[in-house]
């Protein structure tokens, strides 16, 4: 059983796909849920609590550095039994990168989504980047989290169509709609343990 953390900012679409996930026993062998927002106006972490009773967690970072800030988040993940060995932590919108002293500590457990086929349009503005390059194809991925931006090993991803027609945020939404289906089926892989690491790859046991 895996004890899992969803770290959010936002309005947390991707944090429902997830809880929705478990609440309809399509991801299982998840043990506890605890969400995490470092935005108080976070819609996502209401939601979290009142729409879900799950636990969640307020880390401000206003007056913090960044180590302070990831030794807070080891902390509450501690606290809540979310640890290296039976833990898994997932960045669902999360606006702040995480420093090497959780990633290391959390190594192979901490995994994210983000809207481009890695290892594409890295960082920031993915969708609007894809559209800047005048490509046919974008789409998401999952990966596991290292000491880079968007570099990891790639669990999953999923392509779709980008059209003459697209903004930026029609695109996204589209995309986003894949995102909600590939971070579930990464989330229930991982709690089945039916990933393998190996030269930066990831393959199915």
């Amino acid at each position: 059983m895996v004890n899992l953390a969803i770290l959010i900012s936002g309005r947390g679409s991707n944090m429902i796909a997830i809880l929705d996930g478990i609440k309809n026993k399509y991801i299982l062998n998840v043990n506890k849920v605890l969400v995490i927002s470092n935005k108080r106006e976070s819609i996502g972490l209401h939601l979290a609590k009142d729409r879900y009773g799950i636990n969640t967690e307020l880390i401000m970072n206003d007056n913090l550095s960044n180590n302070e800030f990831d030794e807070k988040i080891v902390h509450i993940l501690k606290s809540y039994d979310i640890k290296p060995r039976n833990g898994l932590v997932c960045l669902a919108g999360f606006m702040k990168i995480l420093s090497p002293y959780i990633v290391n500590m959390y190594k192979n457990r901490i995994i994210n989504i983000h809207p481009s086929l890695l290892p594409s349009f890295k960082g920031l503005h993915a969708q609007k980047q894809a559209l800047d390059a005048g490509v046919k194809i974008s789409g998401c991925t999952v990966h596991f989290v290292d000491n880079a931006v968007d570099t990891g090993p790639i669990i999953l991803q999923e392509c779709v169509p980008v059209f003459d027609t697209d903004t930026e945020l029609v695109l996204s939404e589209r995309i986003l709609i894949e995102e909600h289906k590939i971070y579930k089926k990464a989330i229930n892989l991982f709690t089945n343990d039916k990933l393998k690491i190996e030269n930066n790859k990831v393959s199915l046991k």
